[in-house]
């Protein structure tokens, strides 16, 4: 997701703080690269000398062998010494009987290599199989990221008409509207957001039952040098008092989205309940963006031992943070799936792996990738509004149907088409 720290607020995803951020991210697939082995090439021709035999005669010392024949490429490779190609002594030494067991430990790499990804793969793809269950549609909870336009200056009069127009046969309850990013301090310019009260005030008198929630985050220094560091207990204060004053701007709330944020960080726990405690006291909302869930318990840990970005949370500490909070957008993209089935078979399971640790009383929102990139960790081929909207209503359908906290978030305005927005309303806000 976008901090819009680095880049035009508009233009731009950001990722690694507030982008993949739910960038602002994702656990991306490594390129396999090896160098060629040297030794599997032909080897050098021996010198020759002689003059060759008139056409249908033999040699004097017989026949050719079968290593002396032309290749059927027309290339003649020549006798080899000890009489054998240079591709059946490599085949020969892989036989040999003091390779046997270095040969079996191999295969059996590989196929535990293999073995978890292909099960995996079909895993996924049976979580997409069948139909949604009647009822799984928009509860008019769901909510839009809004990108930095709208409270700079840069939007007019009949863009807060045509956004009001298009919202209006949605089921869009909240706004996100980026009003930062934060600075590492935790501190907040006012000069940020100088269009706040303008964009307000239209949507309130154009939408009055829409809230517009300030969208702030920041990169944290959990896998760099520089970032906001929340062990700080200075750095918390002033990401508090920050929340406040753009509360004071008229905002109905106020989204953070901090990252990449470790599962297990205690020191964001205790950040969200100095929040939810201001917001509370305000009657306004706190809304926070999440990382994915394990797909399998503990993965998160050996993910970051080996690359040092534990792309998911445990389930345990995702149900901590959604028991802090108002409301809890999964950024449900960025996934390295290559295709559709998979993509809306992981989000079946993001979705039910969530339902069952949120509470009742917390929205519940599943991210739509309302934009299209095609990068390390995301395809826009596989990861669609389309696939993403039908594996929310299988994994609703499965674990909580009937369940009316919950709804889905559309990441980002400024990046959708109108193949995003025509999935959206007819997959989801449709009727049955």
């Amino acid at each position: 997701m976008d901090t819009g720290r680095d880049s035009g607020p508009d233009e731009q995803r950001e990722r690694g703080g507030a982008t993949t951020s739910r960038q602002d991210p994702p656990g991306p697939a490594v390129p396999r690269q090896g160098p060629s082995d040297p030794t599997t090439g032909p080897a050098p021709l021996p010198p020759r000398s002689g003059t060759p035999a008139p056409p249908g005669t033999e040699p004097a010392d017989g026949p050719r062998s079968d290593e002396e024949t032309p290749s059927r490429s027309g290339q003649d490779t020549g006798p080899t010494p000890g009489g054998a190609s240079p591709y059946r002594r490599l085949v020969r030494g892989w036989r040999h009987p003091r390779l046997r067991t270095p040969r079996r430990i191999a295969l059996g790499l590989v196929l535990l290599l293999l073995f978890p990804l292909l099960a995996g793969g079909i895993a996924l793809r049976v979580n997409y199989a069948g139909d949604p269950a009647a009822g799984t549609r928009t509860r008019n909870r769901d909510a839009l990221w809004l990108g930095h336009a709208w409270v700079d200056g840069r939007k007019s009069d009949a863009d807060l008409d045509a956004l009001a127009e298009r919202l209006r046969s949605t089921g869009i309850r909240d706004l996100y509207v980026h009003a930062g990013p934060l600075e590492h301090d935790g501190s907040l310019p006012a000069t940020a957001y100088p269009s706040a009260g303008r964009l307000i005030a239209a949507v309130h008198e154009r939408l009055p039952r829409v809230r517009v929630q300030a969208w702030l985050g920041d990169e944290l220094a959990t896998e760099t040098p520089d970032g906001m560091r929340l062990r700080r207990a200075g750095t918390r204060d002033a990401v508090v008092r920050s929340a406040g004053r753009i509360l004071d701007a008229g905002f109905d709330g106020v989204h953070f989205d901090l990252e990449p944020l470790h599962s297990g960080d205690t020191h964001y726990l205790a950040l969200l309940d100095r929040l939810h405690a201001l917001t509370r006291a305000r009657h306004v909302q706190l809304s926070v963006a999440s990382h994915q869930i394990d797909p399998l318990p503990g993965l998160h840990s050996a993910a970051g031992t080996v690359t040092g970005h534990p792309k998911w949370w445990s389930q345990a500490y995702f149900g901590q943070v959604a028991r802090r909070v108002d409301q809890i957008a999964v950024m449900s993209y960025d996934t390295a799936m290559p295709l559709q089935s998979l993509y809306g078979g992981y989000v079946a399971q993001q979705t039910a792996l969530a339902l069952e640790v949120t509470p009742k009383s917390t929205d519940l929102l599943m991210g739509l990738p309302f934009f299209h990139e095609n990068k390390m960790g995301h395809s826009a081929y596989a990861e669609t509004v389309a696939a993403a909207v039908r594996g929310t209503r299988l994994g609703l359908s499965r674990t909580d149907r009937t369940r009316e906290h919950f709804g889905v978030a559309l990441y980002v305005d400024f990046a959708a088409t109108e193949t995003d927005w025509t999935a959206y309303r007819e997959d989801w806000v449709g009727k049955e």
